[in-house]
């Protein structure tokens, strides 16, 4: 009697039906995928017909074709079961036909004595079913379809990781939800259950191998207990994929990383902390660390708490401790943390954008310690405690600057930029102030080929406001933990003023950048010539038509200053172009209404 049914699924399957009669049929495929150890093994029947005898947790039938358009009860019983009189949970169905269905049995039998779901979603034992549901795909993808079938597990997210990070492959999934289809190449991935809407606290990572799928398709089910020690000692969570023909596979769970990378950089400018002992968990982890020191890139416990302690430099013990912090770190990942700001906030001057500039770490995940292609990885970060939000821009071979990192707050990082390994030189201005330079500096970064480096402002603008702290620099951290100070940039044309102790006859050909810049409506440009030479200086607009010629005559040697009046111009980028002797140059500028 326990095969009868199964018997007659083949004989419907074999049998050369009439198109009458294939109307009246459906297609489904059951997942067993009830966590619950006493569901280790059920008996299904269909109209107390005997359909699958000791039907195993994580296993599937392959799609066969049921009766369409009539009820179905479909019973759960015991694995052990010997009719249809067992059955501890029975369902009615009504499937339509020629629709294609699967069947997800899961849940537990007694919700009391399991761990609840955190959304509240009821974790009896159940079917969930899907239909329009895919046997294959087409032009080689492979078609996914995905279900949260983990009764302990929150909303999550399924992300696919990528060189550049991850993104959610099937977002927001709750207990009990399937995900609409996705299209997938068919090669192997790396999943992510992490959180809904927190990419950052992942779960578990699986490898999802489809590249053997090419035009097939999949459901991917989560299944298992995620505390299984709350769950009656039930199966561990896990990641499985049904396929068409009944076969499910099993995802390896990707090891999680022990140990993850940190950077530690000394950048607080108070002089009472020019130089302190770093302490985690009570044991001494860096003595005497100077200010503007850093140390290489090392590996740090992941997954537990640390706390980090700062105590001065002369400390005896951790019970010197006069700040501490705690983290916690996530394997497999890279940091850099950033101890800033001053011990005593109201013997200094306050942020002018209203920030805390009390002692802290600041941390960042996602630290590069190496570039690629050639190029070289910069971050950057604003540690100078009585400075505004401020732009760090690159000036250009003709005279202007561009923004490299924008709109920077005290404590804040940028993201990274991608450099070619030359030399830069570097404006500091006030944010969306390009014309106002606080200072400047050479980085070069002509060694660091497929290298990386954070480079961070440090000390104060106002050292004499600021107990006469070290004054405000750039500096950079390699990853070996090489600190480099940027020198200042050389300014002694900027804007055409010659250096100091020169005469006017001894001046070099140089064409400054105009002032103000942007401007409105007039603006000056000063040009300086080394000898009696005849000059042209004229204006284009951004396409390049000649919209001003404002000199074109025999000048003197020295520098010469030139007005440009734009009251009729409109706004937008022009471009000014020198011509004298063989010395030719051109700079843009912005005119602004």
């Amino acid at each position: 009697m326990k095969h009868v049914a199964i018997i007659f699924v083949f004989v419907l399957t074999l049998l050369p039906f009439a198109s009458s009669a294939l109307a009246n049929t459906a297609e489904v495929q059951i997942i067993h995928n009830s966590a619950d150890p006493a569901a280790a093994e059920v008996d299904i029947y269909v109209n107390e017909d005997l359909l699958l005898d000791d039907f195993a947790f994580r296993t599937a039938t392959p799609f066969v074709e049921v009766p369409a358009g009539v009820d179905l009860t479909i019973g759960i019983a015991p694995g052990d079961s010997d009719s249809a009189d067992d059955v501890i949970a029975n369902f009615e169905v009504n499937l339509e036909a020629g629709q294609r269905y699967v069947v997800l049995a899961n849940g537990v039998l007694a919700p009391d004595s399991f761990a609840p779901n955190p959304d509240g979603q009821s974790i009896g034992f159940t079917l969930f079913t899907a239909d329009h549901i895919r046997k294959r795909g087409y032009f080689g993808f492979v078609k996914v379809k995905a279900f949260h079938g983990a009764t302990d597990a929150p909303s999550v997210d399924v992300r696919v990781q990528t060189h550049w990070g991850s993104f959610p492959l099937f977002p927001g999934l709750t207990y009990g939800e399937f995900s609409r289809y996705l299209p997938l190449f068919a090669k192997s991935y790396v999943l992510d259950i992490t959180p809904a809407g927190d990419p950052h606290t992942v779960v578990a990572s699986f490898t999802a191998d489809l590249s053997g799928l090419a035009n097939g398709a999949a459901v991917v089910f989560a299944s298992g207990f995620l505390d299984p020690s709350a769950n009656q000692e039930g199966p561990a969570f896990g990641l499985f994929a049904a396929l068409p023909d009944g076969q499910v596979v099993e995802f390896p769970a990707v090891s999680v990383p022990t140990m993850a990378r940190l950077q530690i950089i000394h950048n607080a400018a108070d002089p009472a902390a020019a130089e302190v002992d770093i302490y985690l968990n009570d044991d001494l982890l860096l003595d005497d660390f100077a200010f503007r020191a850093a140390t290489p890139f090392v590996d740090v416990p992941a997954g537990v708490t640390l706390n980090v302690g700062v105590a001065p430099g002369n400390s005896g013990s951790a019970d010197d401790i006069i700040a501490d912090f705690d983290v916690m770190f996530e394997g497999g990942k890279t940091y850099v943390a950033i101890a800033n700001g001053v011990l005593d906030p109201s013997a200094f001057v306050p942020n002018p954008g209203g920030a805390e500039i009390g002692f802290t770490l600041f941390a960042r995940d996602e630290i590069k310690e190496n570039g690629r292609y050639g190029r070289v990885k910069v971050i950057a970060f604003h540690g100078a405690t009585d400075a505004p939000k401020v732009d760090i821009r690159i000036r250009t071979w003709w005279g202007g600057s561009r923004r490299l990192f924008g709109d920077l707050s005290y404590g804040e990082f940028s993201q990274y930029r991608s450099l070619r390994p030359r030399s830069y030189e570097l404006d500091v201005t006030p944010a969306g102030d390009p014309s106002t330079v606080v200072a400047s500096y050479v980085a070069d970064l002509s060694g660091l080929r497929n290298g990386a480096a954070i480079v961070f402002a440090s000390g104060f603008l106002s050292p004499d406001a600021n107990q006469s702290g070290p004054a405000f620099g750039l500096f950079a951290a390699l990853k070996d933990g090489t600190v480099i100070a940027l020198p200042p940039a050389e300014d002694d044309h900027k804007y055409g003023i010659a250096k100091s102790g020169e005469t006017p006859a001894e001046a070099r050909y140089d064409l400054a950048q105009n002032y103000p810049n942007p401007f409105n409506p007039t603006t000056t440009i000063a040009f300086s010539l080394p000898e009696p030479t005849f000059v042209s200086v004229k204006v284009f607009n951004a396409r390049g038509q000649l919209v001003r010629n404002l000199v074109q005559e025999q000048r003197g040697a020295g520098r010469h200053e030139l007005t440009l009046d734009a009251r009729d111009m409109a706004s937008g980028m022009y471009f000014y172009r020198i011509d004298a002797g063989s010395y030719s140059a051109t700079k843009s500028m912005m005119l602004v209404k």
